[in-house]
């Protein structure tokens, strides 16, 4: 999409209106200003709709990949565009929940659509009662389990695994056939 030199496309300010009164007449210098104003009115009319550019909901989609460069949002120029705005517009409220399991989980649910199983192998764990159980020797090892019904590109689902995961652990990813059973055995 171009915005610029939009056949008939009129300025909203007018150049020539604008000229003192000497001017209002001359034929020369209206058809001058008019020629202007053909040239400026896509500009203005640009400057005029600025905050539609900034709503990931309203900015044309030719200028999505910028907005998302704002926002690190790493969307995928395969992606719908729903998904595309989608992923823009939340991309600040996933930064915040990166290298978490509910923030892996939701990046997963909004880049495939799928629900996701996080075993994580950091060897983290907490109680609420004193001289509780050491953890398990850690493995080093985010398993990330994925239940699709359809076909999925597993490198671009381990890409983006790998963009979540802490750097200490090494990543791996498992695509199952079928959908999840229920939701309440991934942890959020």
């Amino acid at each position: 999409m171009t915005r610029a030199a939009v056949p008939g496309l009129p300025s909203r300010y007018p150049i020539g209106a604008l000229l003192p009164a000497m001017y209002a007449d001359d034929d020369f210098a209206q058809r001058f200003t008019a020629g202007l104003d053909t040239v400026l009115a896509p500009v203005l009319s640009t400057l005029d709709n600025l905050p539609a550019y900034f709503d990931p909901a309203l900015t044309p989609p030719d200028f999505l990949p910028w907005l998302s460069s704002w926002v690190d949002a790493g969307i995928d120029p395969a992606w719908p565009e729903d998904r595309r705005r989608a992923a823009v517009a939340r991309a600040v409220e996933l930064h915040r929940r990166r290298g978490t399991r509910r923030g892996l989980t939701d990046h997963l649910r909004l880049c495939f659509g799928v629900e996701a199983e996080i075993q994580d192998g950091g060897g983290v764990t907490w109680s609420s009662e004193p001289d509780s159980a050491l953890p398990p020797a850690p493995t080093g090892e985010l398993l990330v389990r994925v239940r699709s019904d359809r076909p999925l590109d597993e490198t671009r689902v381990l890409a983006v695994v790998r963009a979540s995961c802490p750097a200490h652990l090494t990543c791996r990813v498992e695509i199952l056939p079928g959908t999840p059973a229920d939701d309440t055995g991934s942890p959020t």
